[in-house]
Order: C-alpha cells, then sequence, then structure tokens
C-alpha cells in the first residue's frame, strides 16, 4: 500500500488525479508491451516483407540492426518515463522536453501516436481473422461424391469441404466480431488483460521452442548458415539504388514486429511501483522479443527450401516450406491455435494501450469529444468512451 500510495502522490505531483485502478505488477507491465510487439503475430504477418524485399540477408541483418536501435528507443523512452510516469506517454514527455513551442509538440506527437495506434489494433485484429478462419478450416473434411469416392478439380488435386470460405466478408465478419469481445474484455478491467498478458509470455517462448523444433525435424534438408547472409531481391525492383532501396523495405519486418513498446508507459497510472516497473517492462519487452525473434526468424530461413523457379522464391518458399512440413494434426492444430492466441492478446493489449493513451490525451483536450473520452467507468475504473471509440475507428 505505500508504493501505490507513493505512486498516487507522484500522479498527483504532476497535476493528475489517480482514476485508473493499479492493478499490474512489473511483469504485467512487460506482458502488456511485450504481448504487442509480439514475434509469433508481427514475425509471421510480416515475414513476406523481408522475404521478398532482399531476402534472408536483410532479414538476418534487419533483425539486428533494427533491434539495436530499437532497444537504444526503449532504454531512452524508459528513462523518460521513470521522471513522467502518466498514461498519456509519448506526447506528455514530448511537452515536458520541449524547449519551446510544447503544446505544439504534444499536438502533433499524440496525433501521430493516436492515428498509429488506430491503425495497428486494425491491422491485427485483421490477421487474427484470416488465423481464426485457417484454424477452423483445419477441420474441413475431402467432398466425397455419390460414388463414395473423393471429389477431385481439373487438376486432380482433392476438393475440401471447408467450414468457413476465406472471402472478404466472412473475414470481416470475423474481424468485427474479435474487436466487439476486445472491446468487452477491455471494459470489464484491467485484470483480465493481464492475466490473458501474462499467459502470452509464456506462449512465447514455448511456442518459439515448439516452432524452432518443428523446423528442426520437419524439412528434409536445411540451408547452411551461410543462408542467412544471402541477398535474395524477389521484388520488381533490381539494379541500381533499387537495391538500396529494397533493402532498407525489407527492414519493416523487424520495425513492424519490435514496436508498440510505448504500451508500458501508457499503462503506468495502473502500474505498480511505475517508475521503476515501467522502463524495465519497455526496455525488457523489446531486447528478449528481439532475441526470442532472431531465433524464430533464423529458424524460417534455414528451413526454407532452396527454390529454383524465381516466382516460388521469397514468401513463396516460405508458404511452400509450411504447407510442406509433415506434422500429426493434433500439432498443427497447436500451432494455428497459438498464432491465434497471440494475436488475440496482441490485439487486446493494443486497444489496452491505446484507449489509455487516448483518455489521457482527452484529460489535456486534444481530441475531439474529450469531455467524454476522458472519462472513466465507476463500476470498473476503465476508460469505457475511448474503448468504444478506438474500436468504432479500427472497425472504420
Amino acid at each position: 500500500m505505500a508504493i501505490i500510495d507513493t505512486d498516487r502522490d507522484d500522479l498527483h505531483a504532476l497535476g493528475y488525479a489517480q482514476e485508473l485502478k493499479r492493478g499490474l505488477g512489473g511483469f504485467s507491465n512487460f506482458a502488456i508491451s511485450f504481448s504487442i510487439i509480439s514475434i509469433l503475430a508481427g514475425g509471421f504477418t510480416g515475414f513476406w516483407i523481408g522475404a521478398v524485399f532482399g531476402g534472408p540477408l536483410v532479414i538476418t541483418v534487419g533483425w539486428l540492426v533494427v533491434g539495436v536501435f530499437s532497444l537504444l528507443v526503449g532504454m531512452a523512452m524508459g528513462e523518460i518515463c521513470s521522471a513522467y510516469p502518466t498514461a498519456g506517454g509519448l506526447y506528455f514527455w514530448s511537452a515536458k522536453l520541449a524547449t519551446k513551442n510544447a503544446p505544439r509538440w504534444a499536438w502533433f506527437t499524440g496525433w501521430f501516436n493516436f492515428i498509429g495506434q488506430i491503425g495497428v489494433i486494425a491491422s491485427v485484429d485483421y490477421a487474427l481473422a484470416n488465423y481464426m478462419v485457417a484454424l477452423l478450416n483445419l477441420w474441413s473434411k475431402t467432398a466425397i461424391g455419390a460414388d463414395g469416392k473423393a471429389l477431385v478439380d481439373d487438376k486432380g488435386n482433392p476438393i475440401i469441404n471447408l467450414i468457413m470460405e476465406p472471402t472478404a466478408k466472412n473475414l470481416f465478419i470475423v474481424f468485427l466480431v474479435m474487436l466487439l469481445i476486445h472491446g468487452l474484455l477491455n471494459t470489464l478491467g484491467v485484470k483480465l488483460v493481464k492475466f490473458l498478458g501474462d499467459v502470452s509470455v509464456w506462449w512465447h517462448v514455448f511456442g518459439v521452442a515448439i516452432i524452432f523444433v518443428v523446423l528442426l525435424a520437419g524439412p528434409d534438408t536445411h540451408q547452411p548458415l551461410s543462408y542467412l547472409f544471402k541477398y535474395q531481391n524477389n521484388s520488381a525492383w533490381s539494379g541500381g539504388i533499387s537495391v538500396l532501396y529494397v533493402f532498407f523495405l525489407g527492414f519493416l519486418l523487424a520495425q513492424y514486429t519490435i514496436t508498440g513498446f510505448d504500451a508500458s508507459g501508457h499503462t503506468s497510472e495502473e502500474t505498480v511501483d511505475a517508475q521503476v516497473n515501467v522502463p524495465k517492462g519497455m526496455w525488457t519487452s523489446v531486447f528478449y522479443s528481439w532475441t526470442f525473434g532472431l531465433v524464430m526468424v533464423a529458424a524460417f530461413i534455414l528451413a526454407m527450401p532452396n527454390v529454383a523457379d524465381g516466382a516460388a522464391q521469397g514468401f513463396g518458399a516460405f508458404t511452400y516450406m509450411w504447407s510442406s512440413l509433415t506434422m500429426p494434426h493434433w500439432l498443427a492444430v497447436i500451432l494455428a491455435a497459438g498464432f491465434v492466441f497471440v494475436n488475440y492478446v496482441c490485439a487486446l493489449a493494443g486497444l489496452t494501450s491505446t484507449s489509455r493513451m487516448m483518455y489521457a490525451f482527452s484529460r489535456d483536450g486534444g481530441l475531439p469529444g474529450s469531455k467524454y473520452l476522458s472519462q472513466i467507468s465507476t463500476t470498473y475504473r476503465t476508460p469505457s468512451y475511448a474503448i468504444w471509440v478506438a474500436i468504432i475507428l479500427a472497425f472504420t
């Protein structure tokens, strides 16, 4: 209780009342940022970027370089947050550190942060919808004709009766359902987010280990270690300055994945001993995501087949690798369910971070409708208006 009282007094000194409930410990604060980074969500979903733009060399070098600079950014942000542990995060720090035009810096930073966070919720929930449909279709059956034999298409491939066709309409419906569930769980309090985030950390650890073993034992052949540093441009751009352009486009794989660790700052008003635990949550979430992610992408690369056909290089080789792996159905279900879960928690934690940022930004009058967006549910002590407005914006 003494620590919570100190946290409350520190927040009062910054000019804000303690409205949110402090229910997060150090590990849970780390777990929220770690779950938003989610190497199993961003690393898997965005792997095609590196596979197409520069291949193994760009993936390996990009992960190392982006990881180093992300760690430096996380450590710097943690240092600032230890002095200003508020849910506002980036925009509030900009206001405090600017030597002039502080309101303008805060306004621009807040709006860029706000727009980016909405984009994160939408993109991760759409990826989640794709994984959900793929998981359901693992129980699909081969179509059987009147003669009792399996039906085949013109190419001789068996016709599968999918449980849910991955059409744009079906994906959008699943996307909407996931958004609504995320909004409901966030509204009901931070304890649910805390529990799922904590579980997500351990699933990332064991999930990467399972994937590593599957990729080690599954393919008949593996690439040599030197393949990690092979440049393989599978894009439409080649030669001259395009080589440099392609090289840095490939970096987007790591940049898309190792992001969102400002969530530790946005949940600082709900974290016990925030001046210590929030900075730790920031830099450790980046460090462990970087190191575990490096193992994962290296396993992906070394298991990729060396397909001669240029059209099957890059992401084509990556998908071919997964489709050619031999594994029991139960293991395929576990891996698919794991990808669904990490994407689910990634989007859930992303909404937590976004709603807290919106609440804090509105508390300072930075958003339209600030009077409502800055209100807290008296029952659950969560920013309910901000949560559901974020859902609506991600939906649109």
